[in-house]
Formats: C-alpha cells, structure tokens, sequence
C-alpha cells in the first residue's frame, strides 16, 4: 500500500483559489492511478478528480470541470488538486487516495487514503 498524505486546506472568500497536495511513499509512483475525494457535514463522500498512472488520462465530477485541475509529478511522488473558483458548496473534507493499476472514480476501488484536509469557502 501507499501511504499518503495531504496538506494545503484552509479557509478562502468564494472565488479563491487553493492549492491541494498529497505526498505518496512506499511505491514507485508510476505502479498507481490516485484520486481526490469530498465530504461534507452530513452528506456521503463522493468523487472529485481522477488522474491515471502516467499522468496522461484525468476524470473529474460535472461539478468541478473547468474549474479544478489534477495534476501529478512523479518523480516527486505528489499528486496535486488546483482549486479555483472556489465556491461555499466546494467547503469539505479532501481525501487523496490511490489504487493500483488504472484510474477509477469509485470509491471503494482505492486502497490507500489520506487523513483529508478542511477546505472551508465562505460566501
């Protein structure tokens, strides 16, 4: 398994920007597809951003396109969600995690998840 950890969450206005990292360890990163995920108070956990291995490939919920941006560097072992736009109903828990072989959007096909970070936008 990889373990991982996400930093960058913290409060901005409505239309902000916030930049989200998660640092990966214990494999080579090129072995894993990864992907961030959402929780709010009260609702389920549900799917952000996905990016394949290679970087190559990215899928993202209806709710975010165009505004957020996955990204990942390998050789740094990080994978990245750029956040712009930013507006109140983005206000969450963010969740990296990572799956071996290729990317997937559901939940329970990641094996490795992170602590989350609180990314809180006021209006």
């Amino acid at each position: 398994q990889v373990q991982l950890v996400e930093s960058g969450g913290g409060l901005v206005q409505a239309g902000g920007s916030l930049r989200l990292s998660c640092a990966a360890s214990g494999r080579a990163a090129s072995s894993y597809a990864m992907g961030w995920f959402r929780q709010a108070p009260g609702k389920e956990r549900e799917f952000v951003a996905t990016i394949s291995r290679s970087g190559g490939s990215t899928v993202y919920t209806n709710s975010v396109k165009g505004r957020f941006t996955i990204s990942r560097d390998n050789a740094k072992n990080t994978v990245y969600l750029q956040m712009n736009s930013l507006k109140p109903e983005d206000t969450a828990v963010y969740y990296c995690a990572a799956r071996q072989g290729v990317a997937r959007t559901g939940e329970n096909e990641y094996n490795s998840w992170g602590q989350g970070t609180q990314v809180t936008v006021s209006s």
